[in-house]
Formats: structure tokens, sequence, C-alpha cells
């Protein structure tokens, strides 16, 4: 057997979302809204199940998805993309592994960020590659020059970077992409952006990839999620947006993951890619909504609350909140004591973790927050 995999445990999020419907808790840890997502665009999956082709599509995905992203990303972020330069995947951690497999070989050093989201690690490493790991603390979380310089090598050959990100809630700032290219340029590195996040961002904020930065259009990976974009996360649609040189390579990757992805689907996210701005307006105030509603509740409570500008995700300093427990111990105790389900933050490190930190999502019903709040006026 891998002992890649023989050694790994129960993700987190299966763990604590199972504890949760075992004890009838409210699950604020798996980051999923309790919405049903845009009617038209389930309508437009609806009928192109029923009119359209069910057979194989295209391995590359749909000329009319591949299309659709790139006229997307020319719109809402600047980008001059091909649709050929586009692969549609089996959402974006398939985009992950195709990305991985293709750009990985033994020996070659990846850098991340830790927090970091927990499928990178095992895949680097069943890619053979090693992983250089750059630790980000709170409340800022942000990348130094310093971070970058003490795991750079000359075996340096990638760069995965998920912005917005999860758990922090924050995004990478202009001088932070900044450094980030000039790295990867100066160590001739290509980076991999889990960049699922783009579009939940908030107070004015607006995204910015990676691959806009001078020198970064021909050495960036940049993948995207219908199922982030639409709050569908059971849809399971991706995508993998880079230069010919680099994207023929991960169609070969991803020709031997999944192949296809059902072909109805691609037809209700292409016709989403293509809503109004309206539409992404009041997706990201809704959620904006909701973030605040829950940081008013947790700061009321006592609870110091970390600054969030993006994702699903609010996060509590255990040690500014005068709570004298770790993350794990503390979630622990609110799952079980109090009935809420959380995410100790610690679980998003490999090595020398931050232990005072625990996640909490806040992309549900009003009534579910509320509900989540009252219970949470038990403290330990």
């Amino acid at each position: 057997m891998n002992p890649v995999y023989t050694a790994l445990g129960t993700t987190i999020f299966e763990a604590m979302s199972a504890r949760a419907r075992a004890t009838g808790a409210i699950n604020l840890g798996q980051g999923f809204p309790d919405g049903r997502g845009p009617e038209d665009v389930l309508a437009e999956a609806a009928r192109a199940l029923i009119e359209e082709s069910n057979q194989y599509p295209p391995m590359m995905g749909t000329a009319a998805l591949r299309q659709a992203v790139a006229d997307h990303y020319r719109v809402h972020q600047g980008l001059d993309l091909d649709a050929s330069e586009v692969i549609v995947t089996s959402g974006a951690t398939e985009a992950l592994a195709a990305a991985i497999f293709a750009l990985v070989s033994p020996g070659d050093e990846v850098v991340m960020f830790q927090p970091l989201y927990d499928a990178y690690l095992p895949l680097v490493r069943r890619a053979g590659g090693v992983a250089k790991l750059v630790r980000l603390e709170p409340p800022e979380w942000r990348i130094t020059a310093e971070a970058l310089a003490a795991v750079a090598s000359e075996r340096t050959r990638l760069v995965l970077l998920n912005s917005p990100l999860n758990p922090t809630g924050t995004m990478i700032g202009p001088d932070e992409l900044a450094l980030l290219a000039d790295f990867c340029v100066a160590h001739d590195a290509i980076a991999i952006c889990d960049e699922v996040w783009e579009h939940v961002v908030f107070d004015g904020r607006q995204h910015r990839s990676l691959m806009a930065q001078p020198g970064m259009r021909e050495r960036t990976v940049k993948i995207g999620s219908a199922g982030k974009i639409f709050s569908l996360t059971g849809w399971k649609v991706g995508w993998l947006c880079a230069a010919p040189a680099i994207s023929s390579v991960l169609a070969k990757a991803h020709q031997f993951l999944t192949f296809t992805t059902p072909p109805n689907l691609q037809a209700a996210a292409a016709f989403g890619l293509g809503k109004d701005i309206g539409y992404f307006e009041e997706m990201r105030a809704g959620y904006q909504r909701s973030r605040d509603r829950l940081a008013a509740g947790l700061t009321g409570l006592g609870y110091r609350v970390l600054p969030s500008a993006a994702t699903y995700f609010l996060n509590i300093d255990l040690a500014a909140s005068g709570v004298d427990m770790d993350d794990v111990a503390f979630a622990r105790w609110l799952l079980e004591e109090a009935g809420v389900a959380t995410i100790p933050v610690s679980a998003f490190y490999a090595e020398n973790a931050v232990r005072s930190v625990v996640r909490l999502c806040f992309a549900k019903q009003d009534a579910t927050l509320h509900a989540a709040l009252e219970r949470m006026t038990r403290r330990p």
C-alpha cells in the first residue's frame, strides 16, 4: 500500500461533519452554504440534462464552458485568456491533482503556505515532491521576503498559493503578489494558484490574480471553481487556465484522472459565468451580511474575531478571547457541550501549528447563525 495514504486519517472536515450529524450539532465547520444556489443556473442544468447529450463530452471540456471561462476572466479580472488555454475538471481538487502530477517530478521542491488546504501535501508527496513550508501567523497571515528566502533552493520548482486563503479569510495584497512574482521569476518556478474563492470577497475588494503580474502569464496555472462561484459545492466543476506550453502537459495528466465532467453541469456553469455583474455583487453582499451578523454575535459573546476579507469563514482568536484551551480542545468542547461544530485551524498545518485559532463558516441562513450563537452563550 502507498504510505502517503496509509498514514493519513480522515479529514478534519469529514470527521467534524460526521460528529455534527451524529449529535445534532449545528455545523459551522465544513464550508458549504445551506441555500439552494441560483435558480436560473439550476434550471439550466436541468434543461441540459433532459434536452442535450449525456454522453462523454470532450476531455478538455465543452467548447461553451471553455469559452465562458476565458470571457469571464477577461471581463472580471482583465486577463487575456484564450479558450484553448482552459481545461475543465471535476472540481478544483482534481485540477490541483492534475497540475501537481503534471508539473512535479521526484525531488522537486514545492513552496507552500501554512495554514494550507488539506489536499495539497498528500498530492505533492504522491508526486514525489518535497514540501517547503512557509508558516503564516495571525492576525495578518502575511508572506515576507525573509520567509521565502528561508525555503528557497536550487531545487525550487513550484509555488502553490491559495488566495483568497482558506481558512484565514485573508487576501494576498499587492506587495505580496509582486514579491511572489519576483520569487517565481528569480527561481524559474511555476505558480499553481488555487483561486476558488476569487468571487467571495467583501467590503469592495477585488481579487487580483498572480497570473496578471509581470513575468507570470507564461508560468502560472490558475484554478477556479463553479461550486464556489455559484454556491453549489456538490457540483464539482472546476477548471485550469495556463499558457499552451503548460496546459498541454496539464491535459495529459487530467485525461487519466476524471477525464470528463458531466455535460449538463458544464452547460449550467457556462450559463452562470455569463450572468450580469449584479448577480456577483448580490452574492457577495449576502455573504457579507452573514459575516457581519456572525462577527457581531461572537463579539457580543466576548470572543475576539479576526478580520475576514473573503471566503465563507471567520476565525476566533482564543487566547485574545480569554479562552484557556487550545483550538482542538475548544472545538471538541464546543461540539460536545454546546452543540456547535467548528474547525481547529491547527488542522491546516503540517508542522509548527498555530493552536489558538478556530474557524467558523458563516455561509448559513440567519436562523442557523442565530441558533448557533444562542448555543455559544455557554463558554468553557
